[in-house]
């Protein structure tokens, strides 16, 4: 199984990779367009959201907007020797960012206060490759997948991913965490767990 994993995952990370910055922008215009009107959003104080890289949804717009309207974002800090993710509060991505792991985009720990992860309302989560059902493939640390299971199980769990990565079945293994929602520039898949 861990063959069929990683060459879907390469397959449709090529497949994403291969959109032109303009398609990439527009479809990621029409992701937030349907994430704001995701109903129980009014209910949120506290959103964790993943800062993009590379290729991914761009979720940068949407960190702005939600410290605009008062709702407080959190955003994953590696700690790659303990192999796991610490959320910190951001105010503003201009001041608030500098590279990380990877050169992905971190919050700055002197800068930025530590959120216990129970305070997380929704998870707001990337991955390479998606289904209707819930299932998700990250991009192999299990990072997020540690991150829902033990330390915000209570997080309400929103995939952002394009069409294009969406699949009929996600082969899953039994550390894999399901969503709850799933949002492409298309449609909202709402999921049961």
């Amino acid at each position: 199984m861990k063959e069929d994993r990683e060459e879907l995952r390469q397959t449709i990370l090529g497949a994403r990779d291969g959109l032109s910055d303009k398609d990439r922008q527009a479809k990621s215009i029409s992701v937030m367009q349907n994430f704001w009107t995701l109903p129980g959003m009014q209910h949120w104080s506290t959103l964790f959201i993943y800062v993009n890289f590379r290729s991914e949804v761009e979720t940068l717009e949407l960190i702005k907007n939600c410290i605009n309207q008062d709702i407080h974002v959190a955003v994953p800090l590696v700690d790659a020797s303990a192999v796991r993710m610490i959320p910190f509060l951001i105010k503003d991505p201009e001041l608030d960012l500098v590279p990380g792991y990877y050169n992905i985009p971190e919050p700055d720990p002197k800068n930025c206060l530590r959120l216990e992860p129970g305070e997380i309302d929704a998870a707001v989560i990337p991955g390479s490759v998606f289904d209707t059902h819930g299932g998700r493939l990250g991009y192999g640390g299990g990072y997020y997948d540690r991150f829902l299971l033990t330390d915000a199980p209570q997080a309400k769990r929103i995939g952002l991913a394009f069409e294009l990565q969406v699949v009929d079945k996600v082969p899953l293994e039994p550390h894999d965490q399901p969503l709850d929602i799933l949002i492409t520039e298309k449609r909202i898949v709402n999921i049961t767990r």
